[in-house]
């Protein structure tokens, strides 16, 4: 099976760099997204419309129906381009983020300037987030980050297909668990209101910090080789 990755914010394709040789060696074609803004052009002018098409070009080229993979804030953009091609489809996996439902900025309380979101610095995750991290892995994570565009923060999402809630999507829960993430959305957060709706929606505990690409590379793995069964 085509296996589409898409990093977080503020990283390029090379975020993947310890998971693809796992997806690769077990038989699937992976292709790790470079997002527009990190691949040369200014990030300041590219918008999220750019990822998510950038995206469904990947889709459009993969050999068969294929499996989206989306990190952190792009799990919105790895839900969008699901949505606009349910039958090129096989499957979702949200590490870290959510589906972020139509109409919906992507992130709250980052504030971009003059076009970009630098990178914001590790006092902002402090705790669960980097618990598995040491100060060389930070080093060498940070190092792989650049200014995201804004877009990627502000959005906004937009969805068409309901059939989309078909899809079989696997919520990934690295720094919490899938209780936590249940109970925020049973609160009524926003940005979680599509999980209610998936009809095919699983959760799988982790237990890492946030970026387990890059902490937890083996275990990420197996959890996505078991989505492509």
């Amino acid at each position: 099976m085509d296996i589409i990755l898409i990093p977080g914010l503020w990283l390029d394709e090379s975020s993947w760099d310890r998971v693809v040789p796992l997806l690769r060696e077990a038989g699937h074609r992976v292709v790790a997204v470079n997002p527009p803004g990190h691949d040369g052009q200014d990030p300041s002018t590219v918008t999220y419309g750019d990822l998510v098409a950038t995206v469904v070009n990947e889709i459009d080229h993969a050999h068969g129906r294929c499996l989206v993979v989306g990190h952190s804030a792009h799990c919105a953009a790895a839900w969008a381009a699901a949505d606009r091609r349910v039958d090129q489809v096989a499957g979702v996996v949200l590490i870290g983020g959510f589906p972020i439902p139509d109409g919906s900025e992507i992130l709250d309380g980052f504030e971009p300037s003059d076009g970009v979101l630098p990178f914001v610095g590790w006092d902002a995750f402090d705790g669960p987030d980097t618990a598995d991290l040491d100060q060389q892995a930070l080093a060498e994570l940070e190092g792989a980050m650049s200014p995201a565009p804004a877009a990627y923060a502000v959005g906004p999402q937009h969805l068409q297909d309901e059939r989309r809630y078909d899809l079989p999507v696997t919520l990934v829960c690295p720094e919490y668990t899938q209780q936590d993430l249940q109970a925020w959305a049973q609160s009524g957060a926003p940005h979680l209101s599509e999980l209610s709706r998936l009809r095919r929606g699983r959760y799988v505990d982790l237990h890492s910090g946030h970026w387990p690409q890059w902490s937890m590379p083996r275990k990420l793995a197996d959890v996505i080789l078991d989505c492509t069964d």
